[in-house]
């Protein structure tokens, strides 16, 4: 199962509750529905939790059932449908709809006046039109509708309850979408998805775990690489010393600093620190190699 059929079987779990709540939440899905007209009604999900759950929602909203429910093993997508005229007259005046009138899709707001019914509206909105990528790849959480006016009005209600949400545009359909982790973390647990919520939070736990660790390699890595070039340096020195004036020739601080080189090719300038006689500084040591790569150029 994907991260959001996850979260809507989360938000399923409950049953619907009182009937104002189960009202405003089949506002939200017919909304975010396939087809809201005063011809039909067709709501169509791939999630079993919200097949299961939309004829107990509409039996408490408007006491009916679906003229077409899908089949009991049916799988994949399934379609619920309305054409009854009675029935579609019911829904729609729930709504201060006529449906004898043209539609223009907008959100009556008396439908969702206390906060619970503007939570259970955009329950239903997410379940029936909604989506969110598994936060292990990305942040983004999505609310789909055909409606362009029912976009920018969903914008606003999302605005008063707190939330920042963005708006586009995508084959024909109006998105209000989200990019933050922490508004997404917020949103679903608003939406009654407490669990979902911390799954989002766990990812970007180990997204920044990942990332602290790549960093620590990363840096570790690039020091091994600018200690191997520096001491290679000091060992191309040291030869070069010695093909010429010989390290004898050197004193005799020099002259240990250039046999503990050679002795400890990979030796860190701590560790030749620790190794000379009396043990010195790692300042110190580093003095001394660089005067040891000084000595060869000037032999050059």
């Amino acid at each position: 199962m994907s991260f959001s059929s996850d979260v809507k079987t989360e938000l399923c779990r409950e049953p619907p509750g009182k009937r104002c709540c189960a009202l405003a939440e089949a506002y939200g899905a017919l909304l975010y529905a396939n087809t809201f007209s005063p011809g039909q009604i067709r709501i169509m999900t791939e999630s079993d939790a919200f097949a299961a759950r939309l004829p107990r929602l509409f039996r408490r909203a408007f006491s009916l059932d679906f003229d077409v429910l899908p089949p009991e093993d049916a799988a994949g997508k399934r379609s619920f449908l309305i054409t009854d005229r009675d029935k579609l007259r019911t829904v729609f005046s729930a709504f201060g709809y006529d449906p004898d009138r043209a539609l223009v899709h907008h959100i009556n707001l008396a439908v969702a006046e206390q906060d619970c019914d503007r939570i259970s509206f955009l329950r239903g909105a997410f379940l029936a039109g909604g989506s969110v990528t598994d936060p292990a790849r990305a942040y983004h959480l999505e609310l789909a509708t055909g409606h362009e006016s029912v976009c920018r009005e969903v914008r606003a209600l999302l605005l008063e309850l707190g939330f920042e949400p963005r708006e586009a545009s995508r084959g024909g359909r109006w998105i209000t979408y989200f990019k933050k982790s922490s508004a997404i973390e917020d949103l679903l647990t608003t939406l009654g998805a407490p669990l979902s919520a911390m799954g989002v939070m766990q990812a970007k736990v180990e997204k920044h775990m990942a990332n602290a660790m790549n960093r620590i390699t990363n840096c570790d890595m690039a020091n091994a690489d600018k200690i191997t070039g520096a001491a290679a340096e000091q060992l191309d020195a040291i030869r070069a010393i010695e093909a010429g004036a010989g390290l004898d020739a050197l004193p005799p601080a020099l002259q240990e600093t250039a046999l503990l080189r050679i002795a400890n090719p990979a030796g860190s300038i701590s560790d030749l620190a620790q190794l000379a006689w009396p043990p010195v500084t790692k300042s110190c040591m580093n003095h001394r190699l660089r005067k040891l790569v000084e000595l060869s150029k000037s032999m050059e």
